[in-house]
């Protein structure tokens, strides 16, 4: 069984919160793209947990981890997101942790260029999480990039960093006139954070084609939704890595194998970090309730995230784009405060309706229809079964079901590992 659990929206729909809860039943669970530029928050018996970097289950005491080829690491952040784990009791060793020889490093000179970049944009920014991400994806397509593998060879790294670090500096020193990167400090950074992790590094697609031979079931955790696709997403205003389920065996070493199923995540209202345009966006004190009711803060950053009601017409799409055969729909319990429940149904552009998700300038002009359901004003925290949700509650999750066209699995009514419905 090879499943990927994806977002069908803009990120931070609760796709760590749903890895952590289903990998009990998985052998392997494998991050497939992305890196440090967004968290995945666990609540479970062992306490909180943000993970940027490392796959959800890493919690789990049976499953083996797989960082794979698709992703970019910080090495550095990757040492103390792992440090701050142990301290807190959990096991990592190589035999529940396999880092991909062939994933990229993501440098100090590529975090120093995204603020460079973004710095010159100023009002015109992207909204990025200045970690780095778009400058190292970039290298990894002009075939300029260190690879884990690096690591174990010291001097080809060393000629590697020296070259790079020589083309790097026309653009730091010559286009943004900064202080031009010292490739023996790389080299330093390297050794210090990369040392650590040598016995991590494997061959993981070798690993992996063997788990899939052999019947292991396999979870593909992706990082942001659909939206922040390359491809499919609101460019420029996306991440620089694939989302799509059907990237998830590239990214992860083994694009011989198929998947068998895609769960969906998608939240009961809307979300979202960084610039670009986000049609059903609520404004003023109506926002501020719903973010606080909902703790919309993003992982990585800590910023106030851009909240609005469940937006029908980007769901239906991110479900499309990504072949979702199911939905987890998550934080139900958070609309409880709320007398009528917006959702958006479809958009208005230049005077005309529509339930099609457009691109580009199409997407900048649309405004949101608003339609409201009723409110099931009670607290759903402590439901377990389908038959103890108020008859309103149950009403929207049909309404969800139906209009984004994909069968709704389970519900989560809390942050917590036991607060989910199977429906």
């Amino acid at each position: 069984m090879l499943t990927a659990i994806v977002g069908t929206n803009w990120g931070d729909e609760g796709k760590g919160r749903m890895v952590d809860l289903l990998s009990s039943g998985y052998d392997i669970v494998i991050r497939y793209q992305g890196g440090n530029n967004a968290g995945h928050t666990v609540i479970n018996d062992k306490g909180k947990f943000i993970l940027n970097l490392l796959p959800s289950g890493i919690l789990r005491e049976n499953t083996v981890n797989v960082m794979g080829c698709g992703m970019v690491i910080d090495i550095e952040h990757l040492y103390n997101e792992t440090k701050r784990l142990t301290d807190k009791g959990i096991s990592i060793t190589p035999d529940n942790l396999k880092i991909s020889e062939k994933a990229i490093i993501c440098m100090p000179y590529h975090r120093l260029l995204d603020n460079l970049e973004e710095d010159r944009l100023r009002d015109r920014a992207y909204g990025s999480t200045r970690r780095g991400i778009a400058p190292v994806y970039g290298d990894k397509y002009m075939k300029k990039s260190i690879r884990i593998m690096d690591l174990l060879s010291p001097e080809t790294l060393e000629t590697k960093v020296r070259n790079i670090v020589q083309w790097k500096n026309l653009m730091i020193e010559g286009g943004y006139g900064a202080e031009a990167v010292d490739a023996d400090e790389m080299i330093a950074w390297l050794h210090e954070f990369g040392d650590w992790l040598k016995p991590y590094i494997s061959n993981t697609t070798l690993f992996l084609a063997d788990a899939v031979r052999s019947g292991k079931k396999i979870m593909f955790e992706a990082q942001l939704g659909a939206l922040k696709d390359i491809d499919f997403g609101i460019v420029p205003y996306t991440s620089s890595s694939s989302t799509i389920a059907a990237y998830a065996p590239i990214g992860a070493g083994i694009p011989f194998a198929k998947l068998d199923s895609v769960i969906g995540i998608t939240k009961a209202y809307s979300s979202a970090v960084g610039e670009g345009p986000f049609t059903a966006e609520m404004f003023g004190e109506e926002a501020d309730k719903l973010r606080e009711a909902g703790g919309e803060y993003g992982a990585a950053t800590g910023r106030p995230r851009r909240v609005g009601p469940l937006d029908i017409v980007a769901s239906r799409y991110g479900v499309l784009v990504q072949g979702a055969t199911e939905i987890a729909l998550t934080k139900l319990d958070v609309l409880s405060y709320m007398d009528k429940i917006p959702v958006c149904v479809a958009y208005e552009i230049d005077g005309e309706r529509t339930t099609d998700f457009p691109l580009g300038d199409r997407l900048d002009r649309a405004k949101p229809v608003i339609e409201y359901l009723e409110g099931f004003k009670t607290d759903i925290s402590g439901c377990r079964k389908q038959e103890d949700l108020p008859k309103a509650a149950l009403d929207y999750v049909k309404y969800v079901e139906k209009a984004i066209g994909c069968r709704i699995k389970y519900v989560s009514v809390g942050p917590s590992r036991d607060q989910y419905i199977v429906m």
